[in-house]
């Protein structure tokens, strides 16, 4: 039930860093929208990797309290002075800029209103919710980083994850021939979404099985960062989403050859526009692990925890 004081609004906060027991709703004033902003009725929230991480340790925002969420598909509530896309009523959906424009586990948000993008018709709030942050980071690698285009062979590893999953597709849609890896257990999952093939990490060195391949989508890093360079063939290009830590990386990548991009995701109307684009044609769909309501984000948070999901986890804003 939406709160009947127009002047606040829910949310879930946090006054310290820890575990996802942290996370209260708490009553907060409800934000207008400046120059150039929306205010968005939030109806859905995709939960990310990113989201835990900066609940457990602040990662790059330090600042208490703190209200999580860079997801959002809602409706637009008011329009700023300035903005021309939207209209109120309009559903929307997109990514507030990462990482600061951060906020939308709550009844509503403000962002700029070139962060999203009006939500396809066929796909309702909770599918609009969990695509944008992911979705983004998959196409920003992809298509802006790495230029993947026909018959072009990709790896993407965790291909079952929030991004890997959305890349399997949008990798699909250019044409390439994408290779996944990931447990044993989600193969099937994998191939249904596209995949041409998928090697189980756990047994198989993905290096003994691929070789020659375009481009490298590594969400993981670490030791699969340094690995994934063996794979790639000379003029490639390895696109991480985390930092390295290889201080030989750049000798090592320039001695194969190849090109190492380390990826930050970034708010992108253009990129939002090009993901509705994919949701509206059926090419692009999240598969949505679980859902729960705004009250019960610490749980969320520990599913997602556990490293075991498939796809997302999205909270929902009656």
């Amino acid at each position: 039930m939406t709160n009947p004081t127009t002047a606040t609004m829910r949310a879930i906060s946090q006054d310290t860093h820890g575990t996802p027991e942290v996370l209260e709703q708490v009553l907060l004033p409800r934000p207008a929208p400046g120059p150039g902003q929306i205010l968005v009725a939030v109806r859905a929230a995709g939960v990310n990797p990113t989201d835990w991480k900066h609940r457990a340790a602040g990662l790059f925002l330090g600042r208490l309290p703190l209200v999580l969420g860079w997801d959002v598909s809602g409706v637009v509530e008011a329009v700023g002075f300035g903005v021309t896309l939207f209209k109120p009523g309009d559903e929307v959906f997109g990514m507030l800029p990462y990482p600061h424009g951060v906020g939308s586990h709550a009844e509503y948000v403000t962002g700029p209103a070139r962060a999203f993008a009006a939500k396809p018709d066929v796909i309702d709030h909770v599918q609009a919710g969990a695509l944008p942050l992911a979705a983004l980071t998959a196409y920003q690698a992809i298509v802006d980083t790495a230029a993947v285009g026909p018959g072009q062979r990709v790896l993407i590893h965790a291909a079952a994850g929030g991004v890997g999953h959305l890349a399997v597709q949008i990798a699909k849609a250019r044409g390439a021939y994408v290779i996944g890896t990931a447990s044993a257990a989600k193969h099937e999952f994998v191939r249904s979404i596209g995949a041409d093939e998928v090697i189980d990490y756990r047994t198989t060195d993905f290096r003994d099985a691929v070789q020659d391949v375009d481009m490298v989508l590594d969400p993981l890093s670490g030791d699969t960062r340094a690995r994934s360079l063996d794979v790639l063939r000379p003029g490639g290009v390895l696109v991480s989403i985390l930092p390295g830590t290889d201080p030989d990386e750049a000798a090592k990548a320039a001695a194969r050859g190849v090109r190492v991009e380390s990826l930050l995701v970034e708010a992108d109307h253009a990129g939002m526009n090009a993901v509705a684009d994919l949701a509206a044609s059926g090419a692009l769909r999240a598969h949505v692990e679980a859902v729960f309501p705004l009250a019960e984000a610490a749980k969320a948070h520990a599913l997602g925890e556990t490293n075991r999901t498939t796809g997302k986890i999205v909270l929902t804003v009656p």
